[in-house]
């Protein structure tokens, strides 16, 4: 076994590479926060793909977002690679990709990064100076990143960190005068609802987000929309909204990621499917119901908040509450395939998931809100809580 990588004089820069989804990005920031927590005098960049780094917005860890176009041929890559060579005492590669390890290979004088188990003599041979096995089927995201803290012999904190909204007084404002008019015309408790992910296969259907939206007004609440500015999303949350009939906040397209959290972190309850935004509502502490089919819970479930590391979250199968987050799993002996969909491609529907009733839903809703007027449910919800906080 190799030993701990280890430094003359604590790292004054740090690179983090994380090349993959939204998703990605945000469950890389525990090691970003564990490095920051070790070295708080450590200069801390990420890199990313362009359209992920909103995930980072106002991330107080962070000293620079370097966005690289997902699609590069080798002279870009080059160019990159150039740009970066060498300025950091330490590049962490989060991702096992060549590319991942390849920007950490040129940004770092010492370099750790996760690998896939088939590749680790290959890759990391050249590229890496220590490397530690990346589990996709019983381990979870976090966990893996946080792995690589055992590789230069630092503390792990298990802390997802959600982007904010930022000290712009003028963003500020703007903000809180679109969200004060409505909560004024409503004078009601919200709950945010994100009803459409980036791919079909993880999408629960239209009519129940509506009859959702019913039940929540019906309960007393103000209901709330958030999503991304594609003109898919946007449709979809238009004929939710219109086939809702009731006043209804739909914010999607109109909210930077920092925006959205600082919303979700106003409201009694977020219920969403498997998307980066249900892991930001997790990682802000509000009680977040995730809706899940073909995906691995053990390897993305949304981390709830405080959760400790050193335990894992989730398991394959079943529905669970931990902390103040719901995972509501679809129904099957295949669940959860980890695929992508009956269909096996990205735009196809999940029957497991578009299978979840309203009534499990809400359900699961009631339970989050603490609401006494909870019907016992037929399947038997576990909740499980943290007892310490530990690294």
């Amino acid at each position: 076994m190799k030993s701990v990588l280890t430094f003359a004089h604590p790292p004054q820069a740090v690179l983090v590479v994380c090349t993959q989804r939204i998703g990605d990005v945000l469950l890389a920031t525990p090691l970003v926060r564990s490095i920051k927590r070790q070295w708080p005098l450590a200069e801390i960049d990420v890199i990313v793909y362009q359209g992920t780094e909103g995930v980072l917005e106002n991330n107080p860890d962070i000293r620079e977002i370097i966005c690289v176009p997902r699609r590069a041929g080798w002279y870009t890559r080059l160019a990159d690679a150039a740009r970066i060579w060498r300025r950091y005492d330490l590049a962490c590669a989060t991702i096992g990709s060549s590319r991942c390890r390849f920007y950490a290979w040129a940004g770092g004088r010492k370099r750790i990064g996760l690998i896939e188990p088939h590749l680790a003599k290959r890759a990391s041979r050249f590229l890496l100076h220590r490397t530690a096995l990346d589990d996709h089927q019983s381990t979870h995201t976090v966990t893996s990143n946080l792995g690589l803290t055992k590789l230069i012999g630092i503390s792990p904190y298990a802390e997802v960190v959600a982007p904010g909204l930022g000290g712009d007084p003028e963003r500020r404002a703007q903000f809180e005068t679109r969200l004060a008019s409505f909560r004024a015309s409503q004078e009601r408790p919200l709950v945010v609802l994100h009803p459409y992910p980036m791919y079909r296969y993880k999408q629960w259907r239209l009519e129940g987000w509506v009859s959702t939206i019913a039940w929540l007004r019906n309960q007393g609440f103000a209901v709330a929309l958030t999503g991304g500015p594609a003109a898919a999303e946007i449709e979809y949350a238009r004929r939710v909204a219109e086939d809702a009939g009731e006043p209804v906040l739909n914010l999607v397209g109109q909210l930077s990621l920092g925006e959205t959290a600082e919303l979700i972190r106003r409201a009694k309850l977020f219920i969403g499917p498997d998307t980066g935004v249900t892991h930001i509502a997790a990682a802000c502490g509000t009680p977040t119901l995730a809706l899940f089919g073909p995906s691995n819970p053990i390897r993305w479930g949304p981390w709830p908040s405080d959760w400790p590391h050193g335990s894992e979250p989730w398991q394959a199968k079943g529905s669970l509450r931990r902390g103040n987050v719901f995972l509501l799993q679809g129904e099957g002996a295949c669940v959860p395939c980890r695929l992508e969909g009956c269909d096996r491609h990205l735009d196809s529907e999940s029957k497991c998931l578009t299978g979840i009733s309203v009534e499990r839903v809400t359900e699961a809703a009631a339970q989050l809100l603490d609401m006494p007027s909870a019907k016992p449910t037929a399947e038997p919800f576990a909740i499980v809580r943290p007892m310490t906080r530990h690294s």
